[in-house]
């Protein structure tokens, strides 16, 4: 099978946001006061550009921006480390740039989700609609997890980062192929080349080793829950039949649940779809959330 066919170009640009250069990949037209940007805020160890397949599947041009988190794809990686609060904060000041005054579409999978749901509980008016797409917490955890988390993270930060490399872009392809067998051989070939950077003629992943770190920080998802709480805007959540990142939250990734916490939130199944739903089935992903975002 050949290379995947691209069927709208983008763009490409930086922003300095908070400190750190970050890139941002664009498609349709510019943004403006009657159109403001929908952003596309990817997943952890994902980056901007593989929203291409949900974006090649919309029926008409939005103006679009997916900007790569500090320390994936090419947005510049801080030297300090990472903090999940950071993601709110950048978001925040992209959007300074981008849309001060008007409230923005976010559409995001899974870390990006994540994001996009928390931010529009905090900063409810700069948030016209969120689609979720996989991003809903994560599992609980206990007071007792936290000592060997923070012994590990102080192990962790001794330690030198250390990041695979590959022979090459079609090696990592056939990874990715087998780590997520429903894409299929082009769009891995894809996906491989978004998340890899040449280095002495061999590849290494683009985003940061030190992502997989532990967190010193414990997840408290009642705090999270608490974000949810004061959603306001539009919320669509698509869910993959076959992913196994709901099912990991127990009761917690129920409808039902998730419902509890966001009465006005809509909930779809992809059948046939994991957790990479906006890549492996991007033509029944893509109309929904143009539905979603044309009627919010």
């Amino acid at each position: 099978m050949g290379a995947y066919q691209v069927r709208r170009a983008p763009r490409h640009a930086a922003a300095r946001v908070r400190g750190l250069e970050m890139h941002l990949t664009r498609w349709g037209p510019p943004a403006s006061d009657s159109s403001p940007p929908v952003l596309l805020l990817h997943g952890w160890q994902d980056t901007g550009d593989t929203f291409q397949f949900m974006v090649d599947r919309f029926a008409r041009d939005w103006p679009l921006v997916a900007p790569d988190w500090r320390g994936f794809g090419r947005s510049e990686w801080p030297q300090e480390g990472y903090w999940f609060q950071d993601y709110f904060a950048d978001l925040d000041a992209l959007l300074d740039e981008l849309s001060p005054d008007a409230p923005v579409a976010l559409v995001g999978h899974s870390m990006g989700g994540n994001v996009a749901s928390i931010y529009a509980g905090l900063r409810p008016q700069r948030v016209r609609c969120v689609a979720d797409l996989e991003g809903f917490g994560l599992p609980r955890t206990a007071p007792e997890q936290a000592p060997v988390q923070l012994a590990k993270w102080l192990d962790q930060v001794k330690s030198a980062p250390v990041s695979k490399d590959y022979e090459s872009v079609a090696q990592l392809a056939s990874v990715i192929q087998y780590r997520y067998p429903r894409l299929s051989e082009a769009q891995a070939g894809f996906v491989a080349a978004a998340w890899s950077r040449p280095e002495g003629g061999r590849v290494r992943p683009s985003s940061d080793s030190r992502h997989r770190w532990v967190n010193p920080v414990r997840y408290h998802r009642e705090d999270a829950e608490a974000c949810w709480r004061l959603v306001k805007a539009p919320m669509l959540m698509l869910i993959g039949d076959e992913s196994d990142y709901l099912p990991k939250l127990g009761a917690d990734g129920s409808d039902e649940a998730i419902r509890s916490i966001i009465p006005h939130i809509e909930i779809v199944h992809i059948a046939g779809a994991g957790h990479m739903l906006h890549i492996e089935r991007a033509e029944v992903v893509a109309p929904l959330v143009e539905r979603f975002l044309l009627s919010a």
